[in-house]
Parts: C-alpha cells; sequence; structure tokens
C-alpha cells in the first residue's frame, strides 16, 4: 500500500536561513529518486533539492520566497510501493522528532524574562555576555560575533523571538545610520557618517537597476572587511618570461590531455608553495584577536567575474597538485560559477585568494581581503618592459602583483618578503620542485 512521506531540506552545508527562489513541481507530478523539487540560492550559490523517493507529490509545504534550512518541510510525497516497503523498516527513524525538545528549552528561558522585566536595570548586562541569553541558532551566533554585535542588544522577530540573521543586520544597518548603541561602533564601523541621499532626478533623466543577488550579499561582507581589517597593500613585479614562453610550448600538449593552461594555473601553484613558506599569511585571527589559527591546509579562492557579479570558488589542497590538476579545476569551477551551478562546498574553506583582472587591464589595484582570510593577492595585466640586466636593458615581461593584507597579523616586512619569494617562484618554474 502507498504511503505518504514528509520531504525535509538535506545537509546544505553551514547555511541557514536560504531562499527558495524556485518550486519546480505540484500537485499531483510524478518525481523519480532525485529528481529536483525546489531551487535554493544562498551566499552567492544555487542548489536543487532532489527528491529522495520516486511517487506522486501530495502537496507542497513551501512557496518561493520563503526561507528554509536543514530539516525544513518541503513537500509531501505518496511513495511508490515499491519504495515505500523498504523504507518501512527503517520507520523507527522518528527520531527527527526529538527535534522538538530543543526547542523547548528555550522557554524556560523566555519564562524567566519576565521575572527580569520588573527590574529594567539588569537588560543593559546582558550585553556583554555575547548573547548567551539571546535565542539564536549557532550560525546567527557566528554571524553576530563576526560583525560585532552583542546578540543582547538584538530584538528578535523569529519565531519565540527567536534571532534571524536578518535581524543582525538590520542591527547593524540602524548602527551605520547613527539608530544603534555606542558599544557596537568601534567593531562595526557605526561611528562611519551616512552618505546623505541625492536627488539625482532634479540633474536629468535616471533609471533605477536592482542590485543583483550575488552583489546585495557580497557588499556587505565586502563592506564588513573593509571597515574591520586595517589594510595595507604591497606592490611588485615578477619576471614572468620564460613562464609565458613554457606556458605557449605547453598549450599543445596540455589541450590533447583536455585542459586549457593559463596563467592563472601557474599563479596558484606559485601562491599555494609561497604560502607554504609563509604560513603566517595562509592563517586567521580567532574570534577575539588574541591567537592566529594556523591552517595546516593550502584552499586558494579564485575570484571569478561572472554576469551576475563576483563570486570566489575555491581550489582545494592546491599545494598537493600539479599544474594540470590546478588547471582541470580552474576550468570546471569557472563554468559552475558562470553557469550559477556552484556549490556550498565549491566557495568554502579558502585560506587565501587570487583576483586576477589580467585578461582585462590595469596596472595595479588595492584588493579587498576577504575575511577572514589575512591577505589576496591582485593581478594586473603583464606587459613588456625594459629591465637592466646589468650591462644592457633587455625586454622582459613584467607581471604587476598586489598584495593587501590584513595589517594586525602581517608587517610590512613580511609582506615583502612574500611577494618577493612570489615572484622567484614565477621568475624559475624550477623552483618549484626544490
Amino acid at each position: 500500500m502507498a504511503e505518504v512521506k514528509e520531504i525535509t531540506v538535506p545537509d546544505i552545508g553551514d547555511f541557514d536561513a536560504v531562499d527558495v527562489i524556485e518550486i519546480l513541481v505540484g500537485p499531483g507530478d510524478t518525481v523519480a529518486a532525485e529528481d529536483s523539487l525546489i531551487t535554493l540560492e544562498s551566499d552567492k550559490a544555487t542548489m536543487e533539492v532532489p527528491s529522495p523517493f520516486s511517487g506522486t507529490i501530495k502537496e507542497i509545504l513551501i512557496s518561493a520566497g520563503d526561507q528554509v534550512s536543514e530539516g525544513t518541510a518541503v513537500a509531501k510525497i505518496e511513495v511508490a510501493e515499491a519504495a515505500a516497503e523498504p523504507e518501512s523498516k527503517s520507520e523507527p527513524e522518528p527520531e527527527p522528532e526529538p527535534a522538538p525538545e530543543p526547542e523547548s528549552k528555550p522557554e524556560p528561558a523566555a519564562k524567566a524574562e519576565p521575572k527580569a522585566e520588573p527590574a529594567p536595570e539588569p537588560a543593559p548586562a546582558a550585553a556583554p555576555s555575547d548573547g548567551k541569553l539571546a535565542h539564536a541558532s549557532p550560525s546567527v551566533r557566528r554571524f553576530a560575533r563576526e560583525l560585532g554585535v552583542p546578540l543582547g542588544e538584538v530584538k528578535g522577530t523569529g519565531r519565540k523571538g527567536r534571532i534571524t540573521r536578518e535581524d543582525v543586520q538590520s542591527f547593524v544597518k540602524s548602527a551605520l545610520s547613527g539608530g544603534g548603541s555606542a558599544g557596537a561602533a568601534p567593531s562595526g564601523g557605526s561611528g562611519i557618517p551616512p552618505i546623505p541621499a541625492v536627488d539625482f532626478a532634479k540633474f536629468g533623466e535616471i533609471e533605477e537597476v536592482p542590485l543583483s543577488r550575488i552583489k546585495k550579499l557580497s557588499g556587505p561582507h565586502l563592506h564588513r572587511s573593509w571597515l574591520n581589517i586595517p589594510h595595507v597593500t604591497q606592490f611588485d613585479d615578477a619576471d614572468i618570461t620564460e613562464l609565458e614562453a613554457f606556458r605557449q610550448r605547453e598549450k599543445a600538449a596540455a589541450e590533447k590531455a583536455g585542459v586549457k593552461l593559463t596563467p592563472l594555473a601557474f599563479l596558484v601553484k606559485a601562491a599555494a608553495s609561497a604560502l607554504g613558506e609563509h604560513p603566517t599569511l595562509n592563517s586567521s585571527l580567532n574570534p577575539d584577536g588574541s591567537a592566529l589559527i594556523m591552517k595546516h591546509y593550502i584552499n586558494i579562492g579564485v575570484a571569478v567575474d561572472t554576469p551576475n557579479g563576483l563570486v570566489v570558488p575555491v581550489i582545494k589542497d592546491a599545494d598537493k597538485k600539479g599544474i594540470y590538476a590546478i588547471a582541470a579545476d580552474l576550468g570546471e569551477l569557472s563554468v559552475k560559477a558562470r553557469d550559477g551551478k556552484l556549490g556550498p562546498g565549491d566557495m568554502q574553506g579558502g585560506t587565501f585568494s587570487i583576483s586576477s583582472l589580467g585578461g582585462i587591464g590595469g596596472t595595479a589595484f588595492t584588493p579587498i581581503v576577504n575575511a577572514p582570510e589575512v591577505a589576496i593577492l591582485g593581478v594586473s595585466k603583464s606587459s613588456t618592459q625594459p629591465v637592466w640586466d646589468g650591462q644592457a636593458f633587455q625586454p622582459r615581461l613584467m607581471l604587476p602583483l598586489s598584495l593587501s593584507y590584513d595589517h594586525r597579523v602581517i608587517d610590512g616586512a613580511a609582506a615583502a618578503r612574500f611577494t618577493t619569494y612570489l615572484s622567484s617562484l614565477l621568475g624559475d618554474l624550477r623552483r618549484l620542485i626544490l
């Protein structure tokens, strides 16, 4: 006999409150196992939630525009008999039902709060507790810590007063516009006066174009990084004359192997090697800024320009891969990025980033550090320049490098040593195998 089951959102990584942008099925539709049911869009990534069963959709439990997280009920499906039988054995799976228990734990806190209400004085004392009494998920707490927001001062608009990610963002916006508490000013940048509004229509015809979702998401992150990290940029030039000659010689062989050999593949490999020699640039500050977290892995994020904005997929274990493997990863991730098919795992775990404008132009720029990383390498367009070799000027292909770094972690001497070492690797590829 057919059985009706509930389909829930599976594990989607560290993402919380992800937007539903498309419902792909409706009541009465017949689906097979692994057919896509809905499309989610989160931090720079879109992903589809598949059906774990074959059967007929009985009811859709969400709508486009809703926000969901792991475990949210998506739909009810009448499972085909063949699929239902094996499932019935695992019926003791009402283990998800204990989930309500955690919900019940915050309630005592809610009951305790009325006791605190008669005494208004203790309320401010909750702020220094880093929101321990606040009703918020671990991911929202982490988000608040990154922004320096005291959860005790944030009003929750979620169920039972739960603090959501949007509540934290609203608190920061209010602080930036002068409406937030003074306590958040130092870490959130709320002391900065807002830019006054201008009526541009007074001067001529205008059109308002909405920002893409990617730009809406990445904008606050870049703003947060710029306000919280003391940026310094170290500029240098690398002589890539021999590297480019070698790349041109190897292009045909790489194409036969199904790989597009770009200068960026060599940059990633050289940067991974340089990070191994200078591990501080591969680290992060711990949340309270009292220690460095040294990472014993090297994952390099590469900025990719897409029609909807900039995304940064990550090449995992770049130090353990050869040039061809890195080139293959770059090609695959770039296609997924431009097609909007990057998954959460494709953009997590980065330890260092590279932003290359070499294919467009420019001589130097200041890239913004992708927090919680502590450094990012900007690469501009290479050009042939006269370089003195001790006896005469020789034409050499020079590549401009711009290393932005967190001055709390990296001092100028360390940054200069890193770019000098990186330039030496790019100048003589043989050093990569030493």
